[in-house]
């Protein structure tokens, strides 16, 4: 196990900046995650890690020594792919031993090896298999079983999941999590999908235009986000941003927003006037007496939820009920939400208030 440090890196592509001085500090044993949209430099990040892409600026450390100029087999790291990479020649066995076979590892150590990683991942049956004869996840397995045969220091997953279909993509995000738990190897692991990184990491790093929003746990990005870019990314459905102003309303602060005045979001502070963005996440709506005055467009029930987009002065809204809601297109419903789960940014700086 080992932990990373990511200090002030930079990658250009000529004069096109990709990341522009990105620091992360990555503990021993972490399960971190690297989210954002496509194009944001996670990608880059985790080759610069993996020394598959040569750094501009700044340091990466692993398990405390600087790895700037080391060749990737000399890092102790091993990456899991997108395409799983394996040998269509080879069976799982082979492909599992492969770097301790470039190793010169013995055959009995080689055996051992795979046995302890297949045995962990449930590919003992499959050992004799070639890939052709494996499903997408099987695959996958394979070739995370291939990384568990280095024993390496860190584990680094580049978009693993996303080749395959919705069910199984669930779960092999339990097996991964499970591994991790039973290796407790630090994982640095790439995605666009934040549900991926909602429910896998200990950590999320939110990245955007080669830079870095938030990181912090996935409830602490969920309850508070620090800007409006990590509060509509990070949730899904995402998060409703309202624009509005802040005025006095007998004494007291209010939101005006879609032609209701709503009370402050707990603990925020902004000046009267102050042009905002208000925000809610859908789950956090309840039909009320008082508060947004709105007309139902769409009805959508999932089953655990029912979803409903709905019109307010011009603003579209999404809510999420867990109850089952007996309203079709064209009902008149009011919503508001408790200031305790609400939230303000500024609409300049999109800043948390």
């Amino acid at each position: 196990m080992a932990s990373v440090q990511i200090e002030n890196v930079q990658k250009a592509y000529g004069a096109a900046k990709v990341l522009h001085g990105v620091s992360v500090d990555i503990p021993d044993g972490a399960f971190v995650v690297l989210v954002g949209p496509s194009g944001c430099g996670k990608s880059t990040l985790l080759r610069m890690i993996a020394g598959l892409e040569d750094i501009s600026g700044g340091t990466i450390r692993i398990d405390g020594r600087a790895v700037n100029d080391l060749p990737p087999k000399e890092r102790d790291i091993s990456m899991v792919f997108q395409n799983y990479a394996l040998y269509p020649h080879m069976t799982v066995a082979e492909n599992m031993a492969f770097s301790l076979t470039l190793a010169g590892a013995s055959k009995a150590a080689k055996a051992a090896a795979v046995g302890r990683a297949a045995e962990i991942l449930g590919l003992t049956p499959l050992l004799g298999r070639y890939p052709r004869q494996l499903s997408g996840g099987q695959r996958q397995r394979v070739a995370m079983g291939r990384s568990i045969v280095r024993d390496p220091k860190v584990f680094l997953f580049d978009e693993p999941l996303s080749n395959l279909d919705a069910k199984l993509r669930v779960a092999m995000r339990g097996e991964i999590k499970a591994l991790h738990q039973r290796l407790k190897t630090t994982i640095v692991y790439v995605t666009h999908d934040q549900v991926e990184a909602m429910t896998m990491a200990d950590q999320i790093v939110v990245m955007n235009g080669g830079g870095v929003e938030q990181i912090g746990s996935p409830l602490d990005l969920y309850d508070a986000p620090c800007n409006a870019f990590v509060a509509t990314f990070i949730g899904s459905p995402s998060m409703n941003l309202l624009a509005g102003r802040v005025v006095l309303d007998g004494g007291a602060f209010k939101v005006e927003t879609c032609g209701a005045r709503l009370d402050m979001p707990a603990g925020a502070i902004a000046a009267e006037g102050q042009e905002i963005l208000f925000g809610v996440r859908p789950e956090h709506l309840t039909v009320a007496e008082t508060g947004l005055a709105c007309t139902v467009h769409v009805v959508e029930p999932t089953g655990s939820e029912t979803h409903v987009l709905l019109h307010a002065e011009g603003a579209e809204i999404t809510a999420a009920f867990r109850q089952r809601m007996q309203v079709g297109p064209g009902a008149a419903i009011c919503l508001n939400a408790d200031p305790a789960l609400t939230h303000l940014f500024d609409k300049t700086s999109c800043l948390r208030l």
